[in-house]
């Protein structure tokens, strides 16, 4: 339930040939930089505006004067880069997405429509088609003892190999406000995640996370 074909719909982001060689999403974040580098190169310039070396940034899209935007990245289609956004590199931004004020983004994947738009980091993160970090919620991307990051789905561990590793969200994914992602965080598709929620380990398609940790579907409320 964690696997690439299970969280994404590759038609909507341009990292679709990318993350079409990996099994597993978390396998794509250490090869990030180099493929937005490589993807840049062949943007179309009559679409994409090169603002600085390695920074491409799509001509409907909207930049406001404060947001930093750090190479290389990419902005895409008719999205909106708020106030003192900041995007540190390794970033590459779908259409229609919405990185708000004070928002941070590292080494990511961020798919059409998703929306950050307030006081948000994300970091070593893929998210999918139309998810959504409610204000305040954050991905925590690397341990407090600073060892490996572990998927956990139940009594199942995957190992991962990876010191920096944030969530997965997948498509139609909700994250309510001032929620903590634990590093190694997978949230299935069209799952919600509550307010105030500290979630660790897997959590299926179709689910509730409540505050307590409780996980129940969809269809047993």
């Amino acid at each position: 339930m964690y696997t690439i074909a299970d969280l994404y719909d590759l038609e909507h982001t341009l990292a679709k040939d990318y993350l079409s060689q990996f099994t597993y999403p978390w396998e794509a974040l250490k090869g990030i930089k180099d493929m937005i580098i490589a993807l840049g190169a062949k943007l179309d310039p009559e679409e994409y505006e090169e603002r600085e070396p390695q920074v491409w940034v799509h001509k409907t899209a909207k930049v406001f004067p404060t947001a930093y935007l750090g190479a290389p990245c990419i902005i895409g289609p008719n999205t909106e880069v708020r106030h003192c956004a900041f995007i540190r590199g390794s970033a590459l931004v779908g259409a229609d997405c919405v990185v708000g004020n004070s928002v941070e983004l590292k080494n990511v994947i961020l798919f059409d429509h998703v929306q950050t738009p307030h006081y948000n980091y994300v970091g070593d993160s893929i998210l999918g088609y139309y998810s959504h970090m409610g204000a305040g919620s954050i991905t925590s991307n690397v341990k407090s003892d600073k060892t490996l990051v572990v998927v956990r789905d139940g009594s199942e561990k995957v190992e991962t190999g990876l010191k920096k590793f944030g969530a997965m969200l997948g498509n139609y994914v909700e994250v309510g406000c001032n929620s903590v992602l634990n590093p190694g965080t997978v949230v299935g598709c069209h799952s919600n995640v509550y307010p105030t929620s500290c979630v660790r380990g897997v959590v299926p398609a179709n689910s509730i996370w409540k505050n307590n940790g409780e996980v129940i579907h969809k269809e047993e409320r």
